[in-house]
Parts: structure tokens; sequence; C-alpha cells
């Protein structure tokens, strides 16, 4: 099999869009909301726990406060290396702050139907379909859960996610749905089999995690279970906060910024006060809520802000950022879903986000569809390509070549030309023949061609192969996990 490569995007000098002092002011205001207001931990056990290791504990209200020199000191044990590797040679994602990846969002509780167009709910095959799509997609460099299987017991779904995905993809697959610490120990032990051993996850961990906060300041205690099993195994475990401005943080943007600030670093200092050492990185999709429905509002200029800041603050902890970027509102693949899209993508390159989540996402991240998955990989792919670096040498600056054409000419037959041309960007999916030539094709959109190739990759995409017996093995611990029949 061929070594491939991941597509990603270069951003050398990632922009700023908040001004330092708009950093060090959200940073305070953090600190404060921290020691002062706390977060709602859901579990007496674990708050003990907290207590014991550093923590302001309230055991009436159930809250965890820090202290400014309690989260210093946690920030200070986070490795600075994130190792998100991958089962295929090649495909690792490699952290130098100058490099963003773009993965797959989701658990969607719907699925536009790859062969009907219709909207329905998701299974674990659909899940395991879209993985394989992905991974013969270059341009996605990681996997999470886009669909939930909502054809199995919801206690075992993580690990019969798990078992759809190792056989679908050899690309670096990353669990939302792992909240409990027997879920993220089922999982680990999956992907151990999957690495020949436990050793070898710790090594090189093909799997990574996040926990979700509940937004306002609120960890159940599964989450920092899951996140503390996982750092047993060498798993990194991030924090996603998914506040929505208006309904679950203030109507500002600016307190939106400090909602979600402080709950990332509320579960990353809960996490090393339980575990220290443990690798983590900072998640945040935030957006805001509809004026008019009270729902999530996908795709509008708060969300690039968000975007953007959310990104630079994780910057300035050290940590490693990944962004809620695609998610378009649309309920299709359409001129809105695409405007949106492109936006969102630009905003999240020139921030320098280290990772970018959504591709696929549509209806604000209720429904997923393939299709939508390759138009937004065509767009990161479109985006990636103004950020590749430019060379200024004698054969590029190509003043020798210019002046042998001279005014008037033209460069169609020059070897230069010839040498050079396959580095122009070229589409998969969007019209570029003559209007003629479009007309006597029937007008085919662009959605109409994603979903052939779709289609054609299910067919003929061979994943990067799993050891021998592994699926077996892999079975095996579904079935151990199965809830008791009632």
């Amino acid at each position: 099999m061929t070594e491939r490569s991941l597509r990603t995007v270069r951003h050398e000098k990632p922009i700023d869009i908040l001004p330092e002092d708009s950093v060090h002011a959200i940073r305070e205001a953090t600190f404060r909301v921290l020691e002062t207001t706390g977060v709602e931990v859901r579990s007496e056990r674990l708050l003990k726990e907290l207590e014991k290791a550093g923590a302001i504990a309230d055991h009436d209200k159930g809250h965890a406060r820090f202290t400014r020199e309690t989260v210093e000191a946690c920030l200070a044990l986070v490795p600075d290396d994130l190792p998100l590797a991958s089962r295929e040679p090649g495909l690792d994602l490699h952290f130098d702050g100058k490099t963003g990846f773009l993965g797959v969002d989701g658990s969607a509780a719907e699925i536009v139907d790859l062969h009907t167009g219709n909207r329905r709910a998701s299974l674990k095959s659909d899940l395991a379909d879209i993985t394989k799509i992905a991974d013969a997609l270059p341009q996605i460099s990681y996997i999470w859960q886009p669909v939930a299987s909502r054809d199995v017991p919801v206690p075992t779904e993580p690990m019969h996610n798990l078992e759809a995905q190792l056989p679908n993809t050899g690309k670096h697959i990353m669990l939302m749905t792992a909240v409990t610490g027997e879920q993220a120990h089922a999982c680990s032990e999956m992907a151990s089999v999957a690495m020949g051993g436990e050793q070898a996850l710790k090594d090189r961990p093909i799997i990574s995690a996040f926990q979700c906060s509940v937004s306002p300041l609120v960890y159940d205690g599964g989450p920092l279970e899951a996140a503390v099993a996982f750092a047993e195994h060498g798993v990194p475990s991030g924090f996603m906060v998914m506040p929505i401005t208006g309904a679950t943080s203030p109507i500002t943007r600016a307190g939106t910024l400090v909602i979600s600030n402080a709950e990332v670093i509320a579960g990353v200092v809960c996490q090393q006060l339980l575990a220290p050492g443990a690798r983590t990185f900072y998640g945040s999709c935030a957006t805001t809520m509809d004026l008019r429905s009270g729902a999530a509002n996908c795709g509008g200029p708060e969300d690039l802000l968000y975007q953007m800041a959310n990104a630079q603050l994780a910057r300035s902890y050290g940590l490693r950022s990944i962004v809620g970027t695609f998610a378009t509102g649309s309920k299709t693949s359409d001129w809105q879903g695409g405007a949106e899209n492109g936006a969102s993508a630009m905003a999240s390159a020139i921030a320098g986000a280290d990772m970018l989540s959504g591709a696929g996402l549509l209806y604000a991240a209720r429904v997923f569809s393939a299709v939508q998955m390759l138009l937004d990989a065509e767009v990161f792919d479109l985006v990636a390509g103004a950020f590749d670096p430019m060379l200024c040498d004698a054969e590029t600056l190509a003043v020798e070549v210019i002046e042998a054409v001279g005014p008037g000419n033209h460069f169609l037959d020059q070897d230069h030309t010839l040498e050079h041309m396959r580095e122009l960007w070229m589409s998969d999916f969007f019209s570029r023949e003559s209007w003629e030539d479009w007309e006597a094709g029937g007008k085919i959109e662009p959605k109409v061609k994603a979903q052939k190739k779709a289609l054609e990759i299910l067919e003929t995409h061979q994943p990067y192969p799993m050891p021998d017996g592994a699926e077996d093995e892999i079975r095996k611990i579904v079935a151990a996990h199965e809830p008791a029949e009632a």
C-alpha cells in the first residue's frame, strides 16, 4: 500500500483577533469566576477528591472553586506534546503551531441518506460508512463520531462506535461519546487490541477523547472520571465547551468568551488535580441563540469571532486548540452552506486553530451529510491552497521565462508552464466548465457530483487493514459490556 499523506492548512503567522488587553481581561475574569463562583461537580466522591488535591469545595452546593495559584499550577502540569497517532503509517497529527488539521464532527442524531437524500435516524452502519468515506479523503485528518448509533444500547454506544470505526479507517479517531470511566477503559482496551498491546497504545495513542461541560459552569461526574481513566491508558483527553450566547452564556460576546474559557480551564484543572500530567487540549464550539426561536444558531459572525478568539486564548495558555469550524445552519448543501462554511474555514485558518472540526454537518450540527462532508473537504482544500508556501527563487520568479516570451505573447508552450501546471488548484466538484458545456452536461450541481463520488468511495476504497484477529477480539470486548437483558 502506497503511503498517504494528509492535506493540511499552513498558518505561518496566525492572526490574533483580540487585542492583548482583551486577552488579559478575559483571563483575569476567568480567574475571578473560577475562584469566586467555581463550577458545579455532580459527583460527591470526585468533589471530595478535588478538595483533597487543592480545590475549595462547597459540599452543600456541590461546587468546586480554584484559586489563581491552583489554576496556574495545574496548567503548568500539562505536557507540551500532544501525540495523536494513527494506525496507518504517515498519517499522525504533528502539532507545530503552524499546521491546521480538519476533522469530522458531531454525533448527529440524524443523517441525510446517501441514496435517497431524505433525513432519517442515524445507525451504526452509517457511522461505518461515513468513516470509510472520510478515510479516503486526504483533507480529513482525524475522525470523530459524526453520527449517533441509535440502534445500539446507550451504555455501550461508545464501544459500538469504536467497533464500527476501527476497521474503516487507519486515521486518528477522536471519541466524543465515551463519558464514563467504564466506557473510557473499554474503548482504551479496544484501541490496545488494534495496536497490539497496552504499551503500544501508550506509545502511539491512536484514539483521543474529549469531555464536555454543561454550560454554564457544570461538569457531570462521568466525564471527569472518563478523563482520568483515559489518562491511565495514555490516551489524551481534552475539554470541549458549547455555550450558546444568550441562553447558556451571557448575551455579550465577551461574556460568552469568559464562560467558555472558564469551563475549559476548569476541566483542565480538575483533570490535573485528579491525574497530574495528563495530556489534554482546549476545545470550543461556542455559538449563539436564534432570537426568533431560541435554538442554536450556527453560522453567524459571532461564530467566526469565537473560533478565532478561542484559538488565540488556547495559544495564550500553551494548549492545542480544536474549534467548531464547519456546521452550517443550512438544511442542504446550498449557497448558504457554502458561504457560511467558506467564511468559517478561512476564519479558523487565519486564526491558527490546530484542529478544525465540523465537516459534514448541516442544520446547526443536528444532521450529518456525507455529501456535505465532501464539499466541506473541497472548501478546506481551497482555503488551504491560499496558505500553501510560495517560493520566491529563480525558478518560481520566472524572470528568464518572462524575458523569453516578451510582451504580447503567451506562456502556453513554455516548458516552465508544463513543469509547474499541476501546482494550480483544481476543483473536484465546483463548476469551472464553459456555460455551454455546463448546460450540455445537464447543469449538474456540486452536491450531485459529491454524492456520486461518495458512493464510488464506498464501493472501491480499502481502508488500512486491522491486525489478524483484532476485530473478533474487539467484538468480544463490546459484548462483555452489553447491559443485561431485563
